[in-house]
C-alpha cells in the first residue's frame, strides 16, 4: 500500500466518525480531486507526490460541507455539473425521475417533444433531457439569482432555453403546447428542519428545500402551472419526499383535469415521484 492509500484509510475512519454517510467513497473522491487522478489510479500516486492539502479538504468534509462544494462538481446521469454555494446539489434519486420522463417522451412518438423543467436549479434535469432526447425542445426556469450563477455556467453552449422567474407563472407563451412538465421542487416540511442532513440543511439554499408545513405548498401550485402548460394528453412528473408517497397523486385529481395519477419508486424502492396525464377533453 502506498502512502496515499494509507492516508485514505485513515481519512475514511475520520469521516465515518463524523457521521458522513459514504466515508470511503468521499475519502477516495477527495484524494483523487487533490491529486488530479481518477479514483482507480490512487495506487499510482508516488509517496513523494502526496499532497498535504488532502487533510484540509478532509477536515472540511468532516464538518459536513458537501463533497460537491469542495470539488466544485456533481455527477448526474451522463453529466458533470458545476455546483457550489447558492445552488441545490442534484441527488442520485432524481436520476430515476429523469429516466421515467425520457421513457414517457419516447412513448409519445412526437418528433420534437416540447419539455419544460420548473425549478431547474443547477440545470441537471433540463440538460439531461436535452442530451438524451436529441430532438427535444427544452425550456427551464429558475427563480434564484444565486442558483442561476451556476445554471448559466452549466447551460453555456447548450440548446436549453433558460429563463429567470417564478415557476408558477412561467412560460405563458407555451400554454397548452407542452408535452412534458418535470420538476424537482422544494418539498421538505418546515417541521422536519432538524432532521435534515447537515449537508442539505446547512449548505443547500433554503428556497430549494422547504415548502410549507407539510412540504406540499409549491407542488400544489405546480399542479395548476402544469395543467396550464400541458397539451391534452401531456404528462407531468414531480419529485417528492419518500415520506409523501400517496399524498402527491391526490393533488392531481380527475376533478382538476387529470388522469392516471400515480406514484413511482426510486432505485431503493422508496416512493420518490408522482406522475399524471392531462385529461383529454
Amino acid at each position: 500500500m502506498n502512502l496515499l492509500l494509507a492516508e485514505v484509510a485513515q481519512a475514511t475512519q475520520r469521516l465515518a466518525d463524523a457521521g458522513v454517510p459514504s466515508p470511503r467513497n468521499d475519502a477516495e473522491e477527495l484524494a483523487a480531486f487533490v491529486h488530479g487522478v481518477k479514483r482507480g489510479a490512487l495506487h499510482s500516486v508516488k509517496d513523494s507526490d502526496f499532497d498535504a492539502r488532502y487533510w484540509e479538504v478532509i477536515a472540511r468534509r468532516e464538518q459536513r460541507e458537501p463533497l460537491q462544494h469542495i470539488t466544485g462538481r456533481a455527477y448526474f446521469r451522463y453529466l458533470e455539473l458545476q455546483v457550489g454555494p447558492g445552488v441545490f446539489v442534484p441527488r442520485p434519486e432524481t436520476e430515476s425521475v429523469v429516466g421515467w420522463a425520457i421513457d414517457a417522451v419516447r412513448a409519445m412518438d412526437v418528433v420534437e417533444p416540447l419539455i419544460v423543467d420548473l425549478c431547474t436549479g443547477s440545470g441537471a434535469i433540463a440538460l439531461a433531457l436535452a442530451q438524451e432526447v436529441p430532438r427535444s425542445r427544452v425550456h427551464a426556469v429558475e427563480l434564484s439569482e444565486d442558483a442561476l450563477v451556476w445554471t448559466r455556467k452549466n447551460m453555456a453552449g447548450s440548446r436549453v432555453d433558460l429563463r429567470q422567474g417564478n415557476a408558477l407563472d412561467a412560460f405563458p407563451d407555451l400554454d397548452g403546447q407542452v408535452d412534458l412538465v418535470v420538476s424537482n421542487p422544494p418539498y421538505i416540511p418546515l417541521t422536519e428542519w432538524e432532521y435534515v442532513a447537515p449537508e442539505a440543511r446547512d449548505y443547500d439554499p433554503q428556497l430549494a428545500l422547504f415548502s410549507g408545513e407539510d412540504g406540499l405548498d409549491l407542488i400544489r401550485g405546480l399542479e395548476r402551472a402544469a395543467h396550464r402548460l400541458l397539451r391534452p394528453g401531456g404528462v407531468v412528473v414531480i419529485e417528492h419526499a419518500d415520506t409523501q408517497g400517496g399524498q402527491v397523486p391526490w393533488i392531481f385529481t380527475e376533478e382538476r383535469g387529470w388522469a392516471d395519477a400515480a406514484d413511482h419508486p426510486d432505485l431503493n424502492n422508496r416512493p420518490r415521484f408522482a406522475t399524471a396525464r392531462r385529461a383529454l377533453p
